[in-house]
């Protein structure tokens, strides 16, 4: 799912990824903000920020004397990040840089935020590692991370069609991904963070019509573009197809399972 270099996207696959992405993140965006506990001027970093979702939400919540920084190793995501974000909040400094080696001095930030990046860091361990000596003492770190595949029907039906167009390397890699919450548990007690908290969060999602949403959701991810890649644009038109005949006829409101971990400094 993740190389040595972690999570790319290329060509406009960062806009459409902002653009379909955006309805499967906003619960959890809002949920790990609410568990970071941010306040007014408070000074926060988002961890493998893709286009800011996190960034933005943070930004609303510490207001103008606030301070927000985004990093990710995706320089063409980081673009998007630019051009989307808000200037009605502080202005969001967004770098590029691998998760394991932050270009910021020891205790810079208060809180620490990684939505849905964890899982496709190449060393996990050191990447927490630097979270942790970034955060001032006391400071918070929250991250989610998919949960269970078979707990958010939608992810389970893409798996199927990832494992028939792309084999079953490719789809074995995709169901790692929703094994990473023990891996970053076990990350956060050995980067010496303390006070571990660790739950599952599960919101019904209400996806726009599936005929155009799958597809465009597919062409936004790595692994639709390696199908597309393989065997061209009527590959990820049938690949769309199964996930559509995978999931129940008559609704677009499906369940999407995270798991939530927080600590401290």
């Amino acid at each position: 799912m993740a190389d040595a270099t972690g999570f790319h996207l290329k060509g406009s696959a960062p806009e459409r990824y902002e653009h379909y992405v955006a309805p499967l993140m906003a619960p959890f965006v809002t949920a790990l903000v609410d568990a970071a506990d941010l306040y007014p001027g408070a000074t926060v970093l988002d961890l493998a920020c893709g286009t800011g979702f996190a960034a933005r939400a943070a930004a609303a919540q510490v207001g103008p004397t606030g301070r927000v920084a985004g990093t990710d190793i995706d320089e063409a995501r980081l673009e998007v990040a630019v051009d989307r974000h808000p200037r009605l909040y502080p202005d969001i400094e967004f770098t590029a840089a691998p998760a394991d080696d932050l270009p910021y001095p020891d205790a810079t930030f208060d809180v620490v935020l990684c939505q849905q990046g964890a899982q496709f860091f190449p060393d996990l361990d050191a990447a927490l590692r630097e979270a942790a000596r970034v955060l001032r003492p006391g400071g918070r770190f929250a991250a989610t991370v998919w949960s269970d595949l078979e707990a958010s029907p939608y992810f389970a039906a893409q798996h199927r069609a990832v494992r028939r167009y792309c084999g079953p390397d490719t789809a074995a890699d995709f169901q790692e991904a929703f094994h990473a919450a023990d891996r970053l548990a076990t990350a956060v007690d050995g980067a010496g963070l303390c006070r571990p908290t660790r739950h599952d969060l599960t919101f019904t999602i209400t996806l726009p019509p599936l005929q155009d949403y799958v597809p465009g959701h597919l062409s936004a991810i790595p692994w639709g573009r390696t199908i597309t890649e393989t065997g061209g644009e009527e590959a990820l038109t049938r690949a769309a197809d199964t996930v559509r005949a995978a999931l129940p006829a008559g609704t677009t409101a499906f369940p999407f399972t995270a798991t939530l971990v927080t600590a401290h400094r």
